[in-house]
């Protein structure tokens, strides 16, 4: 490549000729280029940081009493023709084909500054973010992040930049002192690191770094320029000047404070406009552990509460491919056909079992690793520097959990790919081809055109067939950018809204999760460049590691996969394929005792088969989080057999440790009675499993006694207010105490979370995440949104008084009404 630089480029074209040749810049020209903008850019911010540090307060206030048309036109004299929509650049991509973007752009300015659009810096709070961020810190600062924000027309080519070989541009690395060597070209020869530098992407390719300065230069420009207008009957001369004196920088108000609670959305929609994070990876962890908690409770629901487990069956079935119509407009005969029930059920229930199986080691196996990164920051903190390699295990831990959030968010995606055509809002844009053999497992689903869509409908299909085809135009836009206008999308178009289903509103959340840990990665300047490199030469480790985590999981597929499981236990979900009674919410009377005892019952037969079939398969679950889960002592709440009221009696002293009495009279009983047992058994434990549903014998048992709530050490009094007080009565209902309880506005458990000391979180999706701020409690605890009614059912809120319960002790006698409220 010395010789011919792009002869390399031409030996790629001639075997595809859609890949452009970058136009050869001399090294001459280059550093005059970097130079000019260089100087510009110093100039330009010196200035900004000095209005600000003068007049960042009187900025702020003025902007904030303009109405949008005032605002507007300071931006549009400040930059003119300045794009109308949020993400220009997935219109500019939408509208233009792959060869016209080849030939030259039409829209270069949308392509290189996204985050300058009309939609965006109207709001009040855009243009102050932005001039804090740039103004009170170091363009280098932003050099990453600059890059990042032009990845997109790199890739897709709408933006080739200029080609110098042997060269480095060094934009990383720098200090208010040294700001005047900002974009300093270096030739291989003359730094022993410059190529080294250039390979490992520490520093930047000469054609990247130069887009990275004009970039820069333009948006301080633009920002210098909008301070003036703002500022406008101050002389430009003298703003800057000993008339005013330098002010202590202003608070800005976070919109967390207006509104109560953070959002995952919002923060995704400043970040362009603020400085890049460091990385927090306590942050990450608090999310995965709190994640990897709900997981848990799920299984643990699926296995306590009849309704909740019908629930999750039904939406499995309504979320299959053979709920779509066909081309002839019937749905597959595998639901319609009784030769085919117990095939199909078995599909709904493996498919079911395995997402939450596989959701329970996933996520654990992510908090684990985010925990060891934890400590790796905290151990190396004082020795990593911007200028220096992070230390190899610690670089090797980054990118193998970097590794592990793409496989697990590929299991989204394709999970996505089912879920998301063949829900009930919007299964009728897609059909499904007419299977030619009758007996076929094979289904092809197509979309088809709906006259009359409308473009907010439009984008959102476009963006989650992107997400789910997993495919170029993903590789393109790539999955956080993706990810984040899907929720913007979602949250800004109540039409698109509609067509969300709970069920895949939580799998958005799930991606949401994954994909704002890979954004913390992404944002750890500068060594997040380095990535992949280092990826590469760790690859034989991290496909080791990779392969032993998951090497457990796939115990979980042989499990669901098991003849037996259709043969044995799809035979038990018969009484879930309908509406059975369990009237959780009434008083107690015989008649619902005995329809509630009946309901516990099936369901406690149908996880007894589960837990056979696997025990066979894969013993005592060893190494997984499943089985470290079965094996604790934990409990199921089941109801206890009726007493005439005169007749009641307290629970007995000497009652079982496998089955316990609280005061409510509710009867406990272990997660899992097999394996409960198998910990719980002496040296010389023996278990004897048998043939009939819901028979497991055990000989020789010594467990260990589970912690019942009645058991557990006094817990303090909380004292809220009359709306929070209601709230906690609803979720931890005592029939023979409260009246029949309604609905929970999803406002109120909100208010009666932070009343706590919660700070709730908005994710992705409908999830969100209580991370308790003013608590005697570390970990954080994540609940669904009720979507579309923006109502808590009753039965859910019970759940959520489930959860508390199990995560922090609570019960509702803890809670109590403030004095004079």
């Amino acid at each position: 490549m010395d010789e011919d630089p792009l002869e390399f480029f031409r030996t790629l074209r001639a075997t595809n000729p859609s890949i452009p040749i970058p136009v050869l810049v001399s090294p001459a020209e280059a550093r005059r280029q970097a130079q000019q903008r260089a100087t510009n850019i110093v100039k330009q911010w010196k200035t900004l940081r000095a209005v600000l540090d003068r007049h960042e307060a009187t900025i702020q206030k003025r902007w904030a009493k303009k109405s949008r048309a005032q605002r507007l036109k300071i931006l549009l004299d400040a930059w003119p023709n300045m794009p109308s929509t949020h993400r220009p650049e997935f219109e500019a991509f939408r509208k233009e084909t792959p060869q016209q973007r080849i030939a030259g752009t039409k829209y270069r300015q949308d392509y290189l500054w996204p985050y300058i659009n009309k939609d965006d810096m109207s709001k009040p709070r855009t243009l102050p973010l932005l001039l804090n961020s740039r103004g009170r810190n170091l363009p280098s600062d932003f050099a990453g992040l600059d890059a990042d924000n032009i990845r997109f027309p790199f890739v897709t080519q709408a933006v080739v930049p200029l080609f110098l070989n042997l060269h480095t541009m060094i934009l990383n690395g720098f200090t208010e002192q040294t700001m005047d060597s900002y974009g300093t070209l270096v030739h291989w020869h003359d730094h022993e690191d410059a190529a080294d530098w250039f390979h490992t992407q520490k520093q930047f390719q000469p054609g990247e770094g130069l887009l990275v300065l004009e970039s820069q230069e333009r948006l301080l420009t633009f920002l210098v320029d909008c301070c003036r207008q703002i500022l406008h009957e101050i002389p430009q001369e003298t703003w800057i000047s000993s008339s005013f004196p330098v002010q202590p920088e202003p608070k800005m108000k976070e919109e967390s404070e207006s509104t109560g609670f953070e959002s995952l959305a919002v923060m995704a929609a400043e970040g362009p406009y603020r400085l890049p994070a460091k990385l927090n990876l306590g942050k990450i962890e608090s999310l995965l552990a709190a994640k990897a908690s709900a997981t848990e409770d799920r299984l643990w629901s699926m296995r306590e509460d009849p309704v909740y487990f019908y629930e999750q069956l039904l939406d499995a079935k309504e979320h299959r491919h053979e709920m779509i119509k066909d081309t002839m407009g019937q749905i597959h005969h595998f639901v319609t056909d009784p030769r085919f029930q117990d095939l199909f059920w078995f599909r709904v229930s493996s498919s079911l079992l395995l997402e939450v199986f596989l959701g329970v080691e996933m996520f654990a196996e992510l908090k684990q690793q985010a925990h060891h990164l934890h400590i790796l920051q905290v151990k190396y903190a004082k020795k990593i520097s911007p200028t220096d390699d992070l230390p190899e295990d610690y670089m090797k831990a980054l990118v193998t959990f970097r590794y592990f959030l793409e496989k697990v968010a590929k299991g989204c995606l394709s999970q996505l790919k089912i879920v998301g055509p063949s829900s009930p809002n919007f299964r009728h844009m897609f059909v499904r081809q007419v299977p030619r053999d009758y007996n076929s497992n094979i289904m092809e689903v197509m979309s088809v055109p709906r006259p009359g869509q409308s473009q907010a409908v439009t984008n959102l299909k476009w963006l989650l067939s992107t997400l789910w085809e997993d495919g170029n135009d993903l590789f393109l836009a790539g999955m956080r950018l993706t990810v984040d206008e899907l929720e913007r999308l979602i949250e800004a178009e109540p039409e698109a809204k509609q067509f969300i289903s709970p069920y895949v509103a939580a799998l958005i959340g799930d991606l949401s999760i994954v994909t704002q840990c890979m954004r913390q990665l992404d944002m750890y300047h500068p060594w997040a460049r380095t990535f992949e490199n280092a990826a590469v030469e760790y690859n034989a480790d991290i496909e080791k590691a990779y392969s032993e985590a998951s090497k457990s999981w796939g115990v979980f597929m042989a499990t669901v996969k098991d003849n037996r499981i259709q043969s044995e236990a799809v035979r038990l979900l018969e009484p879930f394929k309908k509406i059975f009674p369990y009237p959780i919410d009434r008083r107690r009377t015989k008649e619902n005792t005995e329809a509630l005892r009946q309901a516990e019952s099936n369901l406690d037969a149908f996880w007894a088969c589960v837990d056979r079939i696997m025990y066979r398969t894969a013993g005592n679950l060893s190494g997984t989080a499943t089985g470290r889960l079965l094996l604790q002592s934990r409990i199921l709440r089941r109801t206890p057999e009726w007493v005439e009221p005169q007749a009641k009696k307290p629970p007995a002293p000497n009652t079982s440790s496998s089955e316990f009495v609280d005061a409510d009279q509710s009867v406990y009983k272990p997660l899992s009675a097999l394996y409960f047992s198998t910990v719980a058994q002496t040296k010389k434990q023996k278990v004897k499993i048998k043939c009939a549903p819901t028979t497991v014998t055990v000989e020789d048992l010594t467990p260990t006694p589970p912690q019942f709530p009645s058991q557990k050490e006094k817990q303090p009094t909380f004292h809220v207010d009359a709306r929070a007080l209601k709230v906690f009565r609803t979720i931890f209902f005592n029939p023979d105490i409260t009246s029949t309880p309604g609905e929970i506005p999803w406002t109120d458990f909100l208010h009666a979370m932070t009343s706590l000391g919660f700070l709730a979180q908005k994710l992705y999706g409908s999830a969100w995440q209580f991370q308790p701020t003013k608590l005697h409690v570390e970990r954080a605890i994540q609940f669904h949104e009720p979507h579309p009614k923006g109502k808590i059912p009753f039965r859910d809120a019970r759940r959520h008084g489930r959860r508390l319960e199990r995560a922090y002790g609570w019960v509702g006698s803890m809670f109590v009404l403030k004095e004079g409220k």
